[in-house]
């Protein structure tokens, strides 16, 4: 069965941009096309129709590939949630949490699973097309390597290695990284890629020659750098700090912030700028201050209490509008309880006090994907000139967290979750609800990763904006819609780019007409 494997001289050189953009030409080629990724470490996590939890990365490049995304797809992820320990998810579900070494030690016996689900990709698909992490020659980590040449050995995958020129030293990269590997891993490796290249070829050809020269394998391509409105790469995001459009977004970049992807959809309206603040002189006067979700809820509080930003925040409520999301929904609270010690030791502190909601820490996770119908109550609070507000489209995203909010008298809900994985809640619905809105309509919260994605909601909250400032109504892009147009676009500069002729030779596949 075909398959390629795409790794880098380090983290953040494209693997996963690259890999979306051979899963897409592929398809557009004919074939039924899977991305694989054995063991992902993000942050930035998605939930799968059956409510299972996987990486970002690999939702991309489903979408690449025309399908939904799968667990199948990234079948371990890991969350750090702090420099030496990380929540494990296989499978799509919480495994346990672990130190590097803890994980290290462990590695070896998730070799059976990933090679069943691997064998079965083979079986349902033309190609895969897969992904490694980091770079191939960490030799400390080689003997229980699971996702680089460790899995292409596994299912005896060819393997393309690439390298980002951006940053310089991309020839010594890619020599030093060939220079690392044993003897059999170098000959796995069937040609190079340069990535992010900005200027003229022809400068570029002489240091081409050389290189191949000196690791005998040929280059195939060379990327130029480019911009689209895709998800960043794990680890590669521009959190751009300047006001740069009339809607001024401010975001809380917190020191554990995870699920940013939520704010794509926003950096796409034209007017809008959606820049990251990390101290009290950076805040400035925001039209809208978001809060995103935090991969340790408590300790970012924490350390927005002790920055200060706690305080700008509490200023700025008062006449501003703010959204937390998640762990920042969380925080925007009176409490938060951690009785199982899931996050640390400290088992109770104080929130904002800007909502009058109450979180308590559970043992199991919420992964959930959901549909949702705004509340009547919000309207109201948010009442506009004309009959906008029936407009709005029912909302959809995810639930990744494991806290529990109670209402206070002081809030009302903010949505009425009507299906959850896929099925319809019925009568249900009356009695679970999402997010809270205050008295005065400004502050509001919600545990609904992605709440942006859709139109209505998006356009609705930005035409707020508009409004206050005297900026004209617009109507919201379709996110989807966007996506795989920029898609089409990718597939275009990278096959412009390499040698596909030779790629498809390496895979092992004639080209279709």
């Amino acid at each position: 069965m075909a398959k390629i494997m795409i790794q880098g001289t380090a983290s953040s050189v494209g693997k996963s941009i690259l890999v979306a953009a051979l899963c897409r030409i592929f398809k557009q080629d004919g074939f039924k096309v899977v991305p694989f990724k054995s063991q992902n470490m993000s942050l930035n996590s998605y939930i799968t129709l059956d409510g299972k939890e996987m990486g970002r990365a690999q939702v991309l490049q489903a979408y690449a590939c025309g399908l939904e995304p799968e667990v199948y797809m990234n079948p371990i992820l890991l969350k750090p949630t702090s420099d030496k320990k990380s929540q494990v998810i296989v499978n799509g579900k919480v495994f346990g949490n672990y130190t590097a070494m803890e994980y290290h030690n462990m590695k070896s016996g998730f070799k059976d699973m990933l090679k069943k689900h691997f064998d079965k990709l083979e079986e349902d698909f033309d190609i895969v097309v897969m992904e490694g992490a980091g770079s191939p020659a960490e030799i400390n980590l080689r003997d229980k390597d699971i996702v680089n040449m460790g899995m292409a050995e596994l299912v005896d995958a060819p393997v393309l290695l690439v390298g980002d020129i951006d940053k310089g030293g991309v020839f010594a990269a890619l020599a030093g990284t060939m220079l690392l590997l044993k003897e059999d891993e170098k000959k796995r490796v069937k040609g190079t890629i340069i990535n992010k290249f900005r200027g003229d070829v022809k400068i570029l050809e002489p240091g081409l020659d050389m290189l191949e020269e000196i690791i005998d394998k040929p280059t195939l391509g060379v990327v130029p750098y480019f911009r689209l409105k895709l998800e960043d790469e794990d680890g590669a995001v521009d959190f751009n700090k300047k006001v740069i459009a009339p809607i001024d977004v401010a975001v809380i970049k917190l020191p554990r912030i995870s699920n940013f992807t939520d704010l794509d959809a926003l950096k796409n309206e034209e007017d809008v700028s959606v820049r990251f603040i990390t101290s009290p002189e950076e805040f400035g006067t925001p039209d809208l201050l978001i809060i995103p979700g935090s991969k340790n809820t408590i300790e970012d509080l924490k350390a927005l209490r002790e920055n200060g930003l706690e305080d700008k925040i509490i200023t700025y409520s008062k006449d501003g509008m703010v959204i937390g999301i998640c762990g920042g929904y969380q925080m925007l609270g009176k409490v938060i309880e951690d009785p199982y010690e899931v996050e640390t030791e400290l088992r109770e502190i104080k929130g904002m006090g800007l909502l009058d909601i109450g979180t308590v820490f559970e043992k199991e996770k919420v992964t959930t994907r959901v549909k949702a119908n705004v509340i009547s109550e919000f309207l109201k609070k948010n009442n506009m000139s004309d009959n906008y507000c029936k407009q709005l489209e029912q909302i959809y995203g995810y639930e990744i967290h494991m806290g529990i909010s109670s209402y206070g008298t002081e809030v009302e809900p903010l949505f009425e979750i009507v299906e959850k994985n896929g099925k319809y809640l019925g009568e249900q619905q009356l009695i679970y609800k999402d997010g809270a809105i205050n008295t005065n309509g400004n502050i509001m919260g919600t545990y609904i990763h992605g709440i942006f994605d859709g139109c209505m909601f998006r356009e609705y909250i930005i035409n707020k904006l508009r409004e206050k400032k005297g900026l004209h109504y617009k109507k919201a892009s379709n996110y989807e819609s966007l996506r795989e147009s920029e898609l089409d676009k990718l597939a275009d500069i990278v096959r412009n780019s390499l040698d596909m002729d030779k790629i498809y030779e390496i895979v092992g596949l004639e080209k279709k007409l």
